[in-house]
């Protein structure tokens, strides 16, 4: 399919047919990355990175663990 570049404010923009962003699994507000690759412009869907808590858990050691940091007496009606 061939379409044409549009400018869009102080940049350019490039409309996805529905079809192909129905393919591509892209809609609105979808995350891309958009790439040079020699005369390419690549566009890229995002994975959003999936954390799981163990994972993130085993990184913690003696070594990486921060002290407490004080904020202060209560101000307001906050109570502690």
């Amino acid at each position: 399919m061939v379409t044409k570049i549009r400018k869009w404010g102080n940049s350019l923009g490039l409309r996805i047919p529905k079809s192909f962003a129905q393919e591509a699994g892209v809609e609105e507000g979808s995350a891309v990355d958009i790439s040079v690759q020699g005369d390419h412009l690549v566009i890229q869907k995002v994975h959003p990175a999936r954390y799981e808590l163990d994972d993130l858990l085993s990184e913690v050691r003696e070594d990486n663990l921060h002290d407490e940091i004080g904020t202060g007496e209560p101000v307001g009606r906050e109570a502690w």
